[in-house]
């Protein structure tokens, strides 16, 4: 048997997979399926209104059209598509290249606040190899965006490495940073299931701005001034650090490919993710497109948990 070069071709989804939620801001009931895509095509959002698709939207960093409390893109029409992040973290985080993403509201649904069922169903359907060979973003020196005492910086590395650092005044959370090197494995044990998290005393005011309409404790770790509301408790140590990791692994796939570089962000979020990115490719010098090498037999994956828990 020969020796293969493993991540060397795309890959999509076996087959296609349908979830239905709830919008965490509008509180509104969403459908998304995931569709295989050839060879090339990326991770595309199309976006369904009244059983037609209306737009077609590059998951790119290029589209990103809002960056409050969630990530948000769009389209010159002004058709957009928002909480875009824990779903492009799944895809992204176990190594799906290509993916059409059918979606027939302004949102994708929460879940449970995490990317968990959207590995879950990923999973189910089975992860498929295509013939081309996957393409890279290799960062070729640093680039640092800075905001006040927020900071995010990318490096050269030989893997996609990330370092996050957090650091709230509530003695619920403090200060907490994890640095992890990803893989599938990685992510499906390590990040996958971190949910997002919000404080009881900002509700009202979101309400008010028609956010959060669809929250609850089902989808949100909910913080008052001295406990955590969620009767479960947290799912990991650490677990407001590793959704914040989450996030950034979606933010990063709007680069339209996977990356080979190395992230650390402090106190960071949607908007400095999303402004380092630009800051990369605003700077011709400091990336290059890599290709890995052709391998021979594209072939059909699928995990089981077991599998999954092993990789």
């Amino acid at each position: 048997m020969s020796k293969r070069f493993i991540g060397a071709r795309q890959t999509t989804v076996a087959r296609e997979v349908e979830l239905t939620g709830t919008g965490v801001h509008s509180g509104a009931p969403v459908s998304v399926i995931l569709h295989p895509a050839e060879s090339g095509a990326g991770l595309r959002f199309l976006a369904s209104r009244n059983g037609k698709i209306a737009a077609e939207i590059p998951a790119n960093v290029s589209h990103v059209k809002n960056l409050t409390l969630c990530t948000v893109l769009g389209d010159e029409s002004g058709i957009t598509i928002g909480t875009v992040e824990h779903l492009l973290a799944a895809l992204r985080g176990l190594s799906i290249d290509n993916c059409y993403i059918e979606i027939d509201s302004k949102e994708v649904p929460i879940m449970d606040g995490s990317a968990a069922a959207f590995v879950e169903a990923i999973d189910e359907a089975g992860i498929r190899e295509l013939s081309e060979p996957r393409n890279f973003i290799k960062v070729l020196k640093p680039i640092r965006v800075e905001e006040g005492d927020c900071w995010g910086e990318l490096t050269p590395h030989n893997s996609f490495s990330l370092d996050v650092e957090i650091d709230f005044e509530t003695p619920l959370i403090g200060r907490q940073r994890l640095q992890l090197d990803m893989s599938p494995g990685v992510f499906r044990n390590e990040i996958a299931r971190a949910r997002t998290f919000g404080f009881m005393r900002d509700l009202e005011k979101l309400w008010k701005a028609g956010l959060a309409l669809g929250a609850s404790l089902d989808n949100t770790i909910a913080l008052a001034d001295d406990k955590i509301l969620n009767r479960e408790g947290l799912r990991y140590p650490q677990e407001f650090v590793r959704h914040k990791m989450l996030d950034a692994v979606g933010d990063l796939s709007l680069s339209g490919f996977p990356l080979l570089g190395a992230y650390r962000s402090v106190r960071g979020g949607h908007r400095l993710n999303a402004f380092v990115l630009k800051a990369l490719f605003a700077d011709p010098d400091a990336y290059s497109f890599v290709q890995a090498p052709r391998v021979r037999e594209a072939v059909a994956v699928r995990y089981d948990r077991a599998v999954a828990a092993g990789e």
